[in-house]
């Protein structure tokens, strides 16, 4: 154990200080960790549990790799990460002890696996189904997300409440759609977390426009970069899915993991129920470019033309295209979602493209184009006598960066005073307007979903397109664990010696105070003799070791730079102390 330790202390000292974060991260070691130095950081990572934890981490061909090195694939990248065998590849004899203990316990979790049987192919017009539908689905959710974050619970999963309200709404079936449609989207980075809550990205925002074959392959591109290292062999292609379950034999939590991998594999038009394939599938598992061509001719058509009705109706006949669903959404209401679908036009829906920043010329225009029977009257009425009473609350900063509301209709500003719903946001009678401390957007978005006839204005008091938060997509240095190690590894650097055999020595003789044993210590004399006391250590510092020397019932004090060796005396023959 002393020799591994010593070993793998070395071993760590010569890593720079972003590898050191990146396998403290990987094995799970607390920045807060009391580590005074290398030894103390080895001993750690050297202890059993902390073993079997790496371990746990570790895919078959690794396991393979630890337990048999000549006759196993290599996986060096992965074990060099976890800090479990030295630079020429020798595992250390504390980490095989472990390995040889649970080869002995879980034999079939270092054995390969058997060849996947033939997959036979699947038909294409039904995976692509799926995947429009997942599409569409993703959407609906990405919509959701846009008007308000969908919360989450400390676990990770949607909170009961949103799960309920999506549910509720059509726009999944089940809680387990919910979650994999959310893994697809962290994964295509389209959402993000933050804290307790899945909030959508710009890229989500963006993704929202692009037709649904873009859609696929952002989804597709996402899902494959992201899935675990384990489930790639050595050629670098994506194992065949019947192989997944098998990846991390030691983790127990991954079967559910490799569940998921295969549902969202399932749910995007990758893979059949049963494991079959469609003509798409292989080349997308063996890295290549997604072949769009292949599953673009399976894909509903979407359309770019709809008919309005007098009873403020918008019927599409077929898909609309998205850039458009997400147009006319703006500014009516999804009653159906199918692939004919219908919108509603309301007051509020009208009043809600305008506080995004449409106006009624704009709205006419939008309209005039995409419909196939022209602009209906009672339609054409809404939208100007909405757009006529909008704007009749204006939100904007003042010289001193607070945030100003006030009106034309003196009635709306004593309204909005004494509105409940708005004390949040602090509003303070002001001549005769209202301010407030919080920022311009807060007070609009909370005017605006209590219904007022909102527009925010800028420094020149001209109307101005607001939109609610985003999330930014997800960057290594968010993930990056250096900042959060850099104390810890900054205390290890501080107390390292180039002296490799100092400093050993140095912590032998502390290990052997703190337990208050009985040493050997050779001591190298001025005339460059050594000579060997019998020592009951008993204190360490200012370079100097202190002691009871058992023969001469005497307290010793032995400069540490004379000695020559420290050794337990358990652990020498009674023949030869």
């Amino acid at each position: 154990m002393a020799s591994d330790e010593r070993a793998l202390a070395t071993w760590l000292a010569a890593r720079s200080d972003d590898d050191l974060a990146v396998i403290f991260a990987a094995r799970g070691v607390s920045p807060a960790a009391g580590w005074r130095d290398f030894f103390d950081a080895a001993d750690g990572l050297l202890d059993p549990i902390s073993i079997d934890r790496a371990l746990t981490k570790l895919p078959r061909a690794a396991l393979q790799a630890l337990a048999d090195p000549a006759g196993a694939p290599e996986a060096p990248a992965v074990s060099d990460t976890l800090a479990l065998r030295s630079d020429t590849g020798t595992v250390f004899p504390t980490v095989a002890a472990r390995v040889s203990v649970l080869a002995e316990a879980t034999p079939e979790a270092f054995t390969p696996l058997p060849d996947a049987a033939p997959v036979a192919g699947v038909g294409e017009a039904e995976a692509a189904e799926r995947a429009f539908t997942a599409a569409g689905a993703l959407a609906e959710i990405l919509v959701t997300a846009r008007r308000a974050p969908i919360s989450r619970t400390g676990a990770g999963p949607v909170s009961a409440l949103d799960r309920r309200r999506l549910l509720e709404a059509d726009i999944v079936d089940s809680a387990e759609e919910l979650d994999d449609l959310l893994a697809a989207a962290e994964h295509a980075d389209l959402v993000a977390t933050d804290g307790r809550e899945f909030t959508i990205t710009g890229a989500g925002e963006r993704w929202l426009e692009v037709p649904t074959l873009a859609r696929w392959t952002t989804v597709v591109e996402g899902w494959r970069d992201r899935l675990p290292a384990g489930l790639a062999s050595a050629g670098g292609d994506i194992l065949p899915p019947a192989h997944w379950a098998g990846a991390y034999p030691l983790d127990r939590d991954w079967p559910a993991r490799a569940e998921q991998c295969r549902r969202i594999a399932i749910r995007w038009g990758l893979l059949s129920l049963d494991g079959g394939m469609p003509e798409w599938t292989p080349t997308i598992l063996a890295g290549g470019d997604i072949p769009t061509d292949t599953i673009a001719p399976h894909l509903p058509a979407e359309i770019d033309r709809l008919y309005l009705q007098a009873d403020l109706t918008a019927i599409a006949p077929g898909p609309l295209a998205p850039a458009l669903d997400m147009r006319l959404r703006r500014i009516a209401i999804r009653e159906s979602r199918a692939q004919a679908s219908t919108y509603r036009f309301t007051p509020e829906s009208i009043a809600a493209g305008l506080t995004e920043g449409e106006t009624a010329e704009s709205i006419h225009a939008f309209l005039a184009e995409v419909s196939l029977t022209g602009i209906p009257q009672p339609l054409d009425y809404l939208v100007q006598s909405t757009a006529d009473r909008h704007g009749l609350v204006r939100v904007s900063t003042d010289a001193a960066g607070l945030t100003r509301v006030d009106s034309v209709d003196p009635a709306l500003i004593d309204a909005i005073a004494v509105d409940q719903a708005l004390r949040p946001v602090g509003l303070v009678a002001n001549g005769g307007a209202l301010r407030s401390r919080a920022e311009r957007s807060v007070v609009f978005w909370a005017l605006a979903d209590a219904r007022y006839p909102v527009v925010a204005v800028d420094a020149e008091g001209s109307p101005e397109s607001l939109h609610r938060r985003t999330a930014p997509v997800r960057s290594e240095v968010t993930v990056a664990p250096h900042t959060a190690y850099a104390p810890l590894i900054a205390t290890l650097r501080a107390r390292h010696s180039d002296t490799g055999e100092g400093a050993w020595l140095e912590r032998e003789l502390d290990q052997a105070v703190r337990a208050k044993a009985t040493l050997l210590v050779t001591v190298r004399l001025p005339d460059a003799s050594e000579r060997t006391f019998t020592l009951e250590a008993s204190g360490l510092g200012g370079g100097r070791l202190r002691g009871l020397d058992r023969a001469a019932d005497i307290e010793r004090t032995l400069p540490i730079s004379s000695i020559v060796a420290a050794v337990p005396t358990d652990a020498v023959p009674s023949g030869r102390r």
